[in-house]
């Protein structure tokens, strides 16, 4: 039996971060279709309430900075008063992957990625725990990354964020023991998106947004702890640190780990990272 009580998306109430593109637009989608009324922020207000009208009347669309708590503050209050009621599920997911050696990387960047992959997560828990854990339930979704596991050359400040929440949302799920509320991260592989447009990741398994909607979506129900997806792309990254470097060297070679710095297309890379720049 399981100890957190049962959350019924058939009009229940869904926020999803970084919902205007990508896998938080296949994730509000997957929420729709499952009954679920679904609000959509984004930073880019114009986009983000164009695809809620597409969604339908039980999708609504808001600007947010994840980096501004009072942004994300207004964001929740503004979904629970148009939604007419609380949110039972809470979905952070907006992130941001610039790659690059890490020794030519600015810090204006590192700051934006952490701003934005750790701020953005932690503002959302601060602001939505405390009500779900007075009304004894709710669920929230962390979108990590297997990167957050396993080290991957070219992204080590990204790394360094998916692995703080990794961190984050085991530690604040065994702090809410026994309230009810539970706390899942998901760790997509590479998945095909904006986000990691423009690099080749040769032997590494991509996946599609919608693979990742359908994870985040069945988090509600089994309510586990971690979620990878593919998953036994998250059994191998769990057993990583058991193989001898000298080992792990070899296999990195092998399957090009260094393909954020040198299996890039700059062109089409380019265009993302200049978006997250001028957007923020």
């Amino acid at each position: 039996m399981s100890r957190y009580p049962r959350i019924d998306l058939d009009g229940a109430l869904v926020a999803i971060t970084g919902a205007a593109r990508g896998i938080g637009l296949a994730t509000a989608r997957a929420f729709v279709e499952s009954g679920a009324q679904v609000a959509l922020g984004d930073l880019d207000d114009a986009l983000v309430k164009e695809v809620a009208t597409e969604l339908g009347a039980t999708a609504s669309g808001h600007r947010l900075d994840v980096t501004d708590k009072e942004s994300y503050a207004g964001f929740v209050a503004a979904a629970e008063a148009l939604h007419r009621q609380p949110i039972d599920v809470l979905v952070n997911n907006a992130g941001v992957m610039p790659n690059g050696p890490f020794l030519d990387q600015p810090d204006r960047i590192d700051r934006l990625t952490m701003d934005v992959n750790v701020y953005g997560v932690i503002h959302g828990m601060r602001l939505v725990l405390p009500g779900m854990v007075a009304r004894g339930r709710g669920h929230v979704v962390n979108v990590a990354s297997l990167a957050g596991k396993f080290p991957i050359k070219g992204l080590a400040v990204y790394n360094a964020s998916k692995y703080a929440v990794v961190g984050l949302t085991a530690a604040t799920r065994l702090e809410l023991e026994g309230t009810g509320v539970s706390i899942t991260a998901v760790l997509p592989s590479a998945v095909r998106t904006e986000l990691s447009s423009g690099i080749d990741y040769g032997l590494l398994p991509d996946v599609e947004p919608e693979e990742i909607a359908a994870a985040v979506v069945k988090s509600v129900r089994s309510r586990r702890a971690e979620v990878a997806v593919p998953s036994y792309v998250g059994l191998a990254a769990n057993g990583a640190p058991l193989v001898p470097e000298g080992v792990m060297r070899v296999f990195r070679r092998a399957a090009h780990d260094d393909a954020a710095i040198t299996r890039v297309d700059d062109s089409v890379r380019r265009a993302y990272l200049d978006r997250i720049e001028n957007q923020h």
